[in-house]
């Protein structure tokens, strides 16, 4: 039984009802924040961590976790974790025997033709959602919600947290814990937000990212020398990237014939950064929509290399994405 991401964000209460639930997709962010809500809502349960490895090699370990009854707890709530289709048939053997156990699976993408996400599809007991990533809309409803209470909660701050993450669920969750910390008055001060955010280490990208999408191959070659590329941001460098032609995209499409860039730009909700203006200017000019498709196609190609490939030099594949954009934007 399929159900949709954003109505077990509202109510995990249904993901709780079935004895065994299947969360999957790439967004480990939403994933956790799953997990979190659901051992909160289990707190007088016994909770177990298992690994689909460590199953695979002892199937006896799940076997015996289920029709084990602890002397203390009798219900149990069992998280097994990067799963796919190798474990259905040990979950098949087990399920029979789930009495006041919950099973929570969680995986990373399965595609249509998963045996493992079908089953769950077509089952009538239990339940699967997908976990796709984060857009701006959603990240943005996460920090307003989360940071409604705090004032000075302005535009410009929640648009530097969504610049400062990439869309990471992750790191929105974390930036939002230093926020919480750093002002527990409740009253945040922009001037400490920079700062606290590291928006200058997140600027250094960013200006090689610009000057790219600017066509600009003097700037992009020498900032290309200059910037440190960070192993773990990878991905987040990728969705940077993503952001700023996803919304060249946008106001592309929004735009009419002979209708000022300027006035189209000011009139977009939610506002764009003020100092992202001059950039998104320059670059419609640069990036017409042909031009905007082969660029998310080179993004998407970078990515699935960057997360399928454990031998590949990934700050090669940024670098050269980079130069890419920059050669795609000066194209005719």
């Amino acid at each position: 039984m399929i159900f949709k991401s954003y109505i077990l964000e509202k109510d995990l209460k249904i993901a709780n009802n079935h004895p065994v639930f299947l969360f999957y997709g790439e967004n480990h962010g939403l994933k956790k924040d799953f997990k979190e809500g659901l051992k909160v809502m289990n707190n007088n349960k016994e909770i177990l961590n298992l690994f689909q490895a460590d199953i695979i090699k002892n199937k006896n370990i799940l076997i015996n976790e289920i029709s084990n009854k602890s002397l203390f707890n009798e219900k149990k709530m069992i998280f097994i974790n990067d799963i796919n289709d190798k474990i259905l048939e040990i979950l098949e053997e087990v399920f029979s025997s789930i009495q006041q156990e919950n099973i929570f699976l969680f995986a990373d993408n399965l595609d249509k033709k998963s045996k493992l996400r079908n089953y769950f599809e077509k089952s009538k007991k239990f339940g699967v959602s997908a976990c796709y990533q984060d857009n701006a809309i959603t990240i943005r409803k996460i920090i307003t919600d989360k940071l409604r209470s705090y004032k000075g909660l302005s535009t410009e701050i929640i648009n530097l947290i969504i610049e400062s993450t990439g869309l990471d669920r992750n790191k929105v969750n974390n930036e939002i814990d230093k926020i919480k910390s750093c002002f527990q008055d409740k009253i945040i001060l922009s001037g400490q937000i920079d700062q606290l955010l590291n928006i200058k280490i997140n600027d250094d990208f960013n200006q090689l990212k610009d000057e790219a999408l600017n066509g600009n191959k003097n700037n992009t070659n020498k900032l290309l020398g200059d910037t440190v590329f960070e192993p773990e941001n990878n991905v987040y460098y990728i969705n940077l990237i993503n952001q700023r032609i996803n919304k060249l995209n946008e106001i592309q499409n929004m735009k009419q014939k002979g209708e000022d860039i300027e006035t189209l730009i000011s009139s977009i909700k939610p506002p764009v950064f003020w100092k992202d203006k001059p950039n998104i200017i320059e670059q419609l000019r640069k990036w017409n929509k042909d031009k905007i498709q082969v660029a998310l196609k080179k993004t998407y190609d970078a990515e699935i290399k960057i997360k399928s490939n454990a031998l590949v030099r990934k700050d090669l594949l940024i670098k050269n994405l980079i130069i890419d954009l920059c050669n795609t934007a000066n194209s005719a």
